[in-house]
């Protein structure tokens, strides 16, 4: 009697906790859900929509998940929309998540690291200009994109030219801006990028001063936290990132001219030019994706330290805080 009195209470218990142990089941299996057919994800691109673009046209845009891309002039407005609340991934160089973490708090972390170029990353100045090297900028005034790589490379030129921040007149400006106030005189050279850099160029300007050697060439993937505590939003952005780099592949692969053409018509430049561009670029710092390393982070402290000692960073920070390697897995997965 005992014994089946024990069975009869031990079955009944079963059946209690078996709507709970269900329900325990589902949601741990709802939690590691990879699943990315319901995703939607809203990414930032600069310029021209090139990262949209060179998905387009290695056929590799027929994504299983969604994306939501908005277009922007720098990779700082792209973090400020992170902090916004406005964009699930960003794309930019190391600086713009400098700025964005620099009060402690930031909602983002930086997953992954692409390689590219840093040609077209200049100081130039307009066509007749007497200027014809970063030491005579001296009492000028130099406009420069606040907080990217432009801010970062015109500080690191004055200051190997012996030369201080404050021996410039120096102006804030977005790059097309910046491009209008060079032409307009209301500026004597110009810190800039990519194809503001282009299409100055095409208008008679010449160049002062090049980047190219003291930029890194990383260009950092940042995601919101939210993304990082969702698997199917991981799985997403780590597939998005690896496609990118493997568009690049393919472009590299015999079919620059193609691309080109398309960089061309989006520009309005000479296909010559686009060409000879981006062949250059591509083996000057072939662009691909790299999982986070600790060279990736000292080098962007390197830059953070540099920003501190100019005084645009108030104290000191610590580039590790805001770097994670939560989505190195899906991406070695996804390359």
């Amino acid at each position: 009697m005992l014994l089946r009195h024990t069975l009869r209470a031990s079955a009944a218990a079963l059946v209690l906790l078996l709507p709970f142990a269900v329900a325990c089941s589902g949601s741990a299996s709802a939690e590691s859900s990879s699943d990315v057919s319901s995703v939607t994800l809203r990414v930032g691109d600069t310029g021209w929509k090139v990262s949209s673009a060179v998905l387009k046209y290695a056929h590799l845009d027929d994504t299983p998940y969604k994306l939501k891309w908005s277009l922007f002039q720098g990779g700082d407005q792209q973090l400020q929309a992170i902090r916004a609340g406005a964009l699930d991934v960003a794309y930019s160089s190391e600086i713009p998540p400098l700025f964005s973490a620099a009060d402690g708090k930031p909602n983002f972390k930086v997953v992954a690291v692409q390689r590219g170029s840093t040609l077209n990353q200049e100081v130039i100045v307009p066509k007749g200009s007497q200027v014809t090297d970063i030491a005579g900028l001296k009492g000028k005034k130099v406009g420069y994109v606040q907080n990217t790589t432009a801010h970062y490379f015109l500080y690191e030129l004055l200051k190997q030219a012996g030369l201080k921040w404050s021996d410039i007149d120096a102006k804030p400006l977005l790059p097309n801006d910046g491009l209008a106030a060079l032409n307009g005189g209301s500026i004597d050279a110009f810190a800039s990028y990519g194809t503001s850099i282009t299409t100055a160029h095409q208008q008679g300007a010449t160049t002062v001063g090049s980047g190219a050697d003291i930029l890194s060439g990383n260009f950092l993937w940042s995601a919101r936290d939210s993304v990082l505590k969702s698997p199917a939003q991981r799985a997403a952005a780590a597939d998005l990132i690896a496609r990118i780099s493997k568009a690049y592949s393919y472009v590299r692969a015999g079919h620059e001219a193609g691309f080109a053409k398309i960089t061309a018509e989006a520009t309005h430049q000479p296909f010559a030019q686009a060409d000879s561009d981006l062949v250059a670029g591509q083996k000057q710092r072939p662009s691909q994706a790299r999982t986070v390393g600790a060279d990736a982070i000292a080098s962007q402290q390197k830059v953070a330290d540099a920003f501190t000692e100019l005084g645009a960073l108030k104290k000191h920070l610590d580039v590790k805080s805001f770097w994670t390697t939560e989505l190195t897995a899906d991406l070695k997965k996804a390359l």
